[in-house]
């Protein structure tokens, strides 16, 4: 029986990653120094562990496992983009293309004037104009309230409680559909996960410095289908620039649709793995994807899932026989050691908190103890984790 203590680790602040990857460049102009910061998520930190052999490589090697050194003999640190040296022309990246929402929002209640928070999860109705949210602080909320939005011209009235901070809104307007959405979406801020709000909150007061956020930051390059609620973070390391080399090196892309929910940031509360009941999300994979990826295996090519929600889609779609198959509805599959996966060769997630699902999919895929043994050491070289944290690829 896989038990939640298992997953347990010690995990300070300091390794908490609160910003996408910054490189430091450094330009000399005879005796004169200047060192400035680019963001450059595709140069995060990368650890390989290899599924056969259980070994965990923090630097450079070839493909027998053998280091990589410099001129000096040292050995090259890995970086998010060596994962290309370990494919092929002919292999295959799938990815997620969920676009995320602009979900949070903040609003005023009638009367009293209190500020709170409404964080869309999704839309239930859109000729009712019913909306699934949570609210923040939510004892304040009752039935009946209303909730002013921006200049008092979008309005919303709570209808019925569904969770402790879960309530059903109906939107009062006379804007299409269109032009609502729009305008909702105008006044909505990234869904930064809270524990990212609070750690930066806390270190911009103490720092006295205020940082604007910039919404491309939570939002991967390639989404192209909105509905989610949070980033599926693993792809949040690809540039355009990458995505290029992707192309010109002959690896192919394929895309399936998960709208990434909440659940993955929910603390789970059963020791026993197997009584975990994680929250449904919807996701979509076309016929497009499925002759892609099954003529990548057919081929003896390698497929390799971006992300946990990509492996958990692909996860919910294979068959029997390995192959993936055309699939439209929802999704509550949860994976934790041991698992018989039958979609993909490898798989490239990042590092993330203690007892979260997403680590726990990849001690299932990789090993328990291989990548336990990689948590370990990317926690004592003072690696990053969390949704902008560094890269662990499983070959």
């Amino acid at each position: 029986m896989a038990k939640l203590s298992q997953f347990n680790f010690p995990l300070t602040n300091a390794n908490i990653a609160l910003y996408p990857h910054t490189s430091e460049h450094v330009i000399k102009n005879g005796r004169k120094k200047t060192t400035f910061y680019v963001k450059r998520p595709d140069e995060c930190n990368l650890v390989i562990v290899q599924r056969k052999t259980g070994k965990v490589f923090l630097h450079k090697i070839d493909r027998k496992g053998k280091s990589i050194r410099d001129e000096e003999g040292n050995k090259i640190p890995l970086k998010f983009s060596d994962i290309l040296d370990f494919f092929d022309e002919g292999d295959t990246f799938v990815f997620n293309d969920t676009k995320v929402m602009p979900a949070r929002l903040y609003s005023r209640k009638e009367k009293t004037d209190a500020k709170i928070e409404v964080f869309l999860l999704r839309e239930l109705n859109a000729d009712m104009r019913l909306w699934d949210v949570l609210v923040e602080p939510a004892r304040k909320i009752r039935i009946g309230n209303k909730l002013f939005f921006d200049d008092e011209t979008l309005v919303a009235e709570v209808i019925d409680n569904t969770t402790s901070r879960g309530r059903t809104l109906r939107f009062l307007h006379d804007y299409s559909h269109d032009e609502f959405k729009k305008r909702l979406y105008s006044l909505g801020q990234p869904p930064l996960p809270r524990y990212i709000m609070d750690l930066r909150a806390k270190e911009n007061k103490k720092n006295h410095i205020d940082i604007e956020e910039e919404p491309e930051d939570f939002q991967c390059i390639y989404a192209a289908n909105e509905g989610a609620v949070t980033a599926p973070s693993t792809g949040l390391h690809f540039t355009r620039q990458m995505m290029k080399r992707i192309d010109i090196n002959g690896i192919n892309s394929a895309f399936i649709t998960l709208h990434c929910g909440l659940s993955n940031f929910q603390m789970i509360d059963v020791e026993d793995l197997s009584k975990h009941k994680p929250e449904s999300e919807e996701m979509y994979v076309n016929a497009e994807t499925c002759k892609l990826v099954n003529d990548t295996k057919r081929s003896g090519h390698k497929v390799c899932a971006i992300g946990a929600s990509t492996l958990k889609a692909m996860e919910t779609c294979v068959g029997t026989d390995g192959f993936i198959k055309e699939y439209s509805g929802w999704t509550s599959k949860f994976i934790f050691p041991p698992y018989d996966f039958g979609s993909a060769d490898c798989f490239l997630t990042n590092f993330y908190h203690p007892m979260s699902p997403m680590m726990m999919e990849a001690c299932a895929f990789g090993g328990y103890e291989a990548v336990m043994s990689a948590y370990k050491q990317a926690l004592k070289a003072g690696f990053k984790f969390g949704c902008f944290g560094d890269a662990l690829l499983i070959i």
